[in-house]
């Protein structure tokens, strides 16, 4: 069963950054994509490798001539254990190595909120509080990097059949956390994504309704198979465990400047 329900994630993960994306080039054992009006934008410009039927040290020569003379090199593995089988290829060609772990819902679906309101947002009301924490998050960036990074969105408006921005207003109405929500009822399959909290409005309950909101909708839609991705060595897995969500599976990350 957990077999089934990994290689539908990562079938959903595929089929997400294939149709995010503005173009695609095939390659052996996965594809590339690309979108020039974000081309500074790792996540939107890079190799994913969704077979394990590739040569792993073929593959630092084949991602060098895909992304052409893009100042970064970003390849993600979805297959855990070719993942593996990768890690010492790509560390002698100089990449940075991360591992992700694929949380699976399995608790029980929380009611809808806790009382707050969490609706559905649009760009420009998430515009501030993204803005802010990528400026956290990337001190040295200047404010056209800041504005790509959150213009960046609209392109995942393609990623799945129904794409939707939620977000917790504080009582001063901005937008104090948020996150993407990606369905697809057909396959019975929903991604959340990009959870965040606002500096200002943290440890107030604000992700909670949010999560909350996410879940209730994805079971709504029909989505039985609801999950999310999250780092390996930073803290929010335990705070998602807590919540109901259990590793199913491991991704990687490979990234050289």
């Amino acid at each position: 069963m957990t077999d089934d329900v990994v290689r539908r994630i990562n079938s959903f993960l595929a089929g997400f950054a294939r149709r995010r994306a503005e173009r695609t080039v095939e390659l052996p054992g996965g594809f590339a994509v690309f979108d020039d009006r974000f081309a500074g934008s790792w996540s939107n410009n890079q190799v994913f490798v969704d077979r394990a039927d590739a040569d792993p040290a073929a593959l630092p020569g084949l991602v060098d001539e895909v992304m052409g003379d893009r100042p970064f090199r970003v390849v993600s593995v979805l297959d855990g254990e070719f993942g593996e089988a990768c890690v010492e290829t790509f560390a002698r060609a100089g990449y940075r190595h991360s591992t992700y772990l694929v949380m699976l819902h399995t608790g029980r679906v929380p009611a809808a909120d806790d009382g707050r309101t969490v609706e559905e947002v649009d760009l420009e009301a998430l515009r501030p509080p993204l803005a802010a924490s990528w400026r956290t998050a990337l001190p040295q960036a200047d404010e056209e990097v800041v504005r790509l990074l959150v213009d960046r969105r609209v392109a995942t408006r393609r990623g799945a059949e129904h794409v939707q921005f939620l977000g917790a207003r504080a009582a001063n109405g901005e937008v104090a956390a948020w996150t993407d929500l990606y369905l697809e009822p057909a396959a019975g399959t929903a991604q959340i994504e990009d959870l965040m909290t606002a500096e200002d409005h943290r440890r107030q309950g604000h992700a909670d309704a949010v999560l909350a909101a996410a879940l209730h909708r994805a079971a709504d839609a029909g989505c039985g198979t609801r999950f999310l991705i999250a780092e390996s060595d930073d803290w929010p897995r335990t705070w998602y465990a807590r919540r109901g969500f259990e590793v199913v599976a491991h991704s990687h990350g490979f990234e050289r400047t």
